[in-house]
């Protein structure tokens, strides 16, 4: 942060007022359950955004991203303009939500870095959102929740951009614990709990290298399909208002009520919401290997009831079958591209990383990213 704070002066002339830095997150059950008002068992991890600025007369305001060198900008008074090309609009987007929200907001001038990979599901977008936005709240003096920030980051994605998105991404980056995955219940939004990684065992991200573009993506008619199950559902189950109130077998009992697309993607759901509160149960029983098998469950529902996974990700997953030392295996977000992550004794990790981005090129000439994992911590205002 140090480092970021002496480039900010040097390409600005001048400290920041404020600088903070989020995480970007691995979903690691719960696959599209968020807006379904499900539970996701999700980490924030080490890899950040960082963000500065310090406020300036007028509306204009200017932003650098020392990651890869470019400069952008916007003008606080095109509130209508449509959103940038650029990584500019998670940043003018956030400004929005904020001034919805009764924030005063001047011109100012910012600066961006990241470690987080792009377009890679891991919730890059959410990570710049939310360093942005707890920032913004330090210069301009406004107080959000951090629940209240997390929807705010949501709202750029849902209102700003278009992206029906649910709150898991932002909700992670805030409410990240070192070294824990975090249980989250998106009825109440609240962090329901915690839950270690079994010891001796880590995460391996592999980057299929495949960009997803979610808003471009099947994405939202997914979202449409869940909400049209839930509408058939809540006719044949008293109380029921989402597909977090449907066990398997009252969906299976109502297959012939609905289309078997929307069916399909209902079962997606219904069985993520069960597979994370299994794992739970199997976290506390120290069962790996249990833990693992319903990555690779997830994921078979994903390629096979979902339809958001791609040939490359069920490459990388089915090569997790056949390497030693890997326990589970699926893709990662909103999938349609992006990451896979593997569960992976610790002492293999290297060599599996090593041995599956081989196979991987070998099979389709693409040379894919591979990082160990370890989990971080949630947002934070830097003091300095």
């Amino acid at each position: 942060m140090k480092e970021f704070i002496a480039k900010f002066e040097q390409h600005y002339g001048r400290k920041p007022a404020a600088a903070s830095q989020a995480p970007g997150r691995l979903e690691i059950l719960g696959n599209h359950t968020d807006y379904n008002e499900g539970f996701v068992l999700s980490c924030a991890v080490e890899q950040t955004t960082k963000f500065a600025l310090y406020p300036v007369e007028g509306t204009r305001c200017r932003l650098i991203d020392f990651r890869s060198g470019a400069a952008m900008s916007f003008d606080l008074a095109e509130k209508e303009a449509a959103p940038a090309k650029d990584g500019s609009k998670y940043v003018k987007g956030m400004v929005l939500q904020l001034m919805q929200r009764g924030m005063s907001c001047t011109g100012f001038d910012a600066a961006i870095e990241s470690s987080v990979p792009l377009s890679a599901g891991m919730s890059s977008s959410a990570a710049l959102e939310v360093s942005a936005g707890l920032a913004l709240m330090k210069v301009f003096n406004f107080n959000l929740s951090s629940a209240d920030l997390a929807r705010a980051g949501q709202g750029v994605e849902n209102q700003y951009l278009g992206l029906k998105s649910g709150l898991l991404d932002q909700f992670s980056s805030i409410f990240g614990k070192k070294d824990s995955m975090i249980l989250s219940d998106f009825r109440s939004v609240e962090v329901l709990r915690t839950a270690a990684l079994p010891e001796g065992y880590s995460i391996v991200v592999i980057n299929s290298m495949k960009k997803h573009n979610l808003v471009d993506s099947e994405y939202n008619v997914r979202r449409q399909d869940c909400e049209e199950a839930a509408r058939i559902m809540s006719k044949l189950i008293p109380g029921a208002k989402t597909l977090r109130d449907i066990s398997p077998e009252q969906l299976e009992s109502a297959r012939d009520q609905m289309d078997e697309r929307v069916y399909r993607r209902a079962l997606h759901v219904v069985g993520e919401c069960a597979r994370v509160m299994e794992s739970i149960r199997l976290l506390e029983q120290q069962d790996v290997a249990g833990f693992g098998q319903l990555w690779f469950d997830s994921h078979q529902s994903s390629r096979e009831n979902f339809e958001n996974s791609t040939p490359e990700l069920d490459y990388l997953v089915e090569l997790a079958r056949s390497i030693p030392g890997c326990l589970g295996a699926r893709l990662s977000g909103g999938g349609f591209g992006g990451i896979t992550i593997h569960l992976v004794k610790t002492a293999d990790a290297e060599l599996y990383a090593q041995r599956a981005t081989a196979a991987y090129k070998a099979r389709t000439g693409i040379e894919a990213q591979s990082i160990i994992c370890a989990i971080g911590s949630g947002a934070e205002l830097y003091h300095f």
